[in-house]
């Protein structure tokens, strides 16, 4: 069964970056992989996706500010958030897309003065 296992999340104020991390204890060569996140009280959402060709899309509201990476051959993905808000807040996941695997633990943004 594949493991994920997100990290590097924490507490920043507006307009600073944080650089979330994803390891997957599986291959993901050939795989779609994504970020998604859950704010308090609101459902899981995608936030970005990166296709094995490397084609990207994010969600609107974080186009322009977090970019999305992968490594295959240590099986991470990444993602770079810039001028974050507090709109931001919430569990970041990552995953496969656009079927799942069982959900990691996720790791917590919070962009709070």
């Amino acid at each position: 069964q594949v493991q994920l296992v997100e990290s590097g999340g924490g507490l920043v104020q507006p307009g600073g970056s944080l650089r979330l991390s994803c390891t997957v204890s599986g291959t993901i060569f050939g795989i779609y992989m994504a970020w998604y996140r859950q704010a308090p009280g609101e459902q899981r959402e995608l936030v970005a996706r990166m296709t094995t060709d490397r084609s990207i899309n994010y969600l609107d509201s974080v186009k322009g500010r977090f970019t999305i990476s992968r490594h295959n051959d240590k099986g991470a993905v990444y993602v770079q958030m810039d001028s974050l808000t507090p709109e931001d807040t919430a569990v970041y996941y990552c995953n496969s897309y656009p079927s799942t695997w069982t959900w990691g633990q996720g790791t917590q943004v919070t962009v709070s003065s």
